[in-house]
């Protein structure tokens, strides 16, 4: 079953791109916008986040932290998070439990690579529930930042 609106979001613990474990439950009392990408540098990934980063403030004056999660490794997202200076953390799911637990996973996908997340955007709120998501299957789409930021608008 999918992640639903309503329900507590599932906990998880990942190592960000400076090899520090942030954990999910650590950012209660805050909201979290998780945005799953499939992998860094390529085309609609930078796009995303670099949009992200370009509108960040808009976030944090939501007492927002937005974290990037992807199968890419810790090593992978620090030149990626670097290279294009982007400001909030990206998480790496690199054993791909996350991605699973959050249902947001292909099992195949381009040039027969296996397991890479789907693009997708949860929002969760002070308390751990989320409210609003959205799987996409069709990579090379981005979520609606414009409900995602309605919805954000309507947790203050």
């Amino acid at each position: 079953m999918s992640i639903q609106i309503g329900q507590t979001a599932p906990d998880f613990t990942l190592f960000d791109s400076d090899k520090n474990p942030l954990q999910l439950s650590s950012l209660k009392g805050q909201n979290v916008l998780l945005l799953f990408f499939p992998q860094s540098f390529t085309g609609v990934c930078t796009k995303e986040l670099c949009s992200v980063r370009d509108n960040i403030a808009l976030y944090n004056g939501s007492n927002a932290t937005v974290l990037g999660i992807s199968v890419d490794s810790v090593f992978t997202l620090a030149k990626f998070k670097e290279g294009q200076q982007l400001n909030f953390p990206l998480l790496s799911d690199f054993n791909k439990k996350v991605s699973e637990q959050y249902e947001t996973i292909y099992q195949d996908w381009i040039l027969d690579m296996k397991g890479v997340s789907k693009r997708s955007a949860f929002l969760i709120d002070k308390n751990g529930t989320v409210q609003y998501a959205e799987v996409l299957e069709n990579p090379g789409e981005v979520p609606n930042f414009e409900k995602i930021n309605e919805t954000l608008k309507s947790l203050a």
